[in-house]
């Protein structure tokens, strides 16, 4: 899961650098990048990293999984480095194995346990959290820049989180009628679009370090409450104090992996119109 997150993560940003800036919560966005053959591929990983999640929160606590949906931020770091040739400062590779230490604790600390249902308030809950974000969503694309990116980033994070909360009970539904017919399942996928169109605007306006970052971190903290508090999530008896340092270790790298993001594309596409210009080719205003 985690590494099929960090490939979409990088694939989406690729995709989402090349599409024009789109200042409205207008959902095109999603058609103007389903052309490109690369978000396609990364919608792929991203649909496979979805359903190992799935399968995965079927017994395992929120807090574990969305903490290893943040991990593959590390994996992106690495793969822009290697792939694309981004900048990787020393001190991102040191926040790289705090990530991997983080996740080992949560592994070691987390205990096994199939979720209580949600009930009727919180399906309520997720619906109403679903107006809410998008109607956030439709202020937030007036931001530009890091501000934009992490602030949208944050949002597809609690739309990710809400729909992470939805997948933990769904996926103890032991029937098809009862898994086709239990609301959770659209709140999951209107929740999904929604984080999903958010991310894309918010890989847009800066670095894919930052958004995904921000929706990382955004989105672990509210799945690991609710799934604490409402869905029987459990720790190992004596190991609380693991699970919260890994908690804590694995979102605060993550976080402070912002401080180091650059817009790496607009960087490589400035790279890109100085080669073309070199060439004497006319150059066609830059995507960023």
């Amino acid at each position: 899961m985690i590494g099929a997150y960090g490939v979409a993560n990088l694939l989406q940003s690729v995709a989402a650098a090349r599409t024009s800036v789109h200042h409205t919560f207008d959902p095109q966005l999603l058609v103007r990048l389903a052309c490109h053959r690369t978000y396609l591929f990364g919608v792929v990983c991203q649909v496979l990293g979805f359903m190992l999640a799935f399968f995965a929160r079927k017994d395992l606590p929120l807090f574990l999984v969305q903490a290893s949906v943040a991990a593959g931020l590390g994996v992106t770091a690495l793969l822009g480095v290697i792939v694309l040739k981004w900048a990787l400062p020393v001190a991102e590779l040191a926040l790289l194995t705090l990530l991997l230490v983080g996740i080992t604790a949560l592994v070691v600390s987390a205990q096994p346990a199939p979720s209580r249902p949600l009930g009727t308030a919180g399906v309520i809950g997720l619906t109403v959290a679903l107006a809410v974000i998008g109607l956030l969503g439709f202020f937030a694309v007036r931001l530009h820049g890091a501000t934009g990116s992490v602030v949208l980033g944050s949002l597809a994070g609690i739309a990710f989180s809400a729909a992470a909360i939805a997948a933990r009970p769904l996926a103890n539904e032991h029937s098809a009628a009862g898994f086709l017919t239990n609301p959770l399942l659209y709140l999951l996928i209107a929740h999904s679009v929604v984080g999903q169109l958010q991310l894309g605007l918010a890989m847009q306006r800066g670095s894919t370090t930052a958004a995904v970052a921000a929706m990382d971190a955004a989105g672990a903290v509210p799945a690991a409450i609710v799934g604490l508090l409402l869905l029987g999530d459990r720790i190992h008896p004596g190991r609380e104090w693991l699970a919260a340092f890994g908690f804590v270790i694995t979102l605060g790298a993550v976080i402070a992996m912002t401080r180091y993001a650059e817009p790496q594309h607009h960087h490589a596409t400035a790279r890109a119109a100085t080669g073309r210009r070199a060439e004497g080719v006319p150059l066609r205003p830059a995507a960023r």
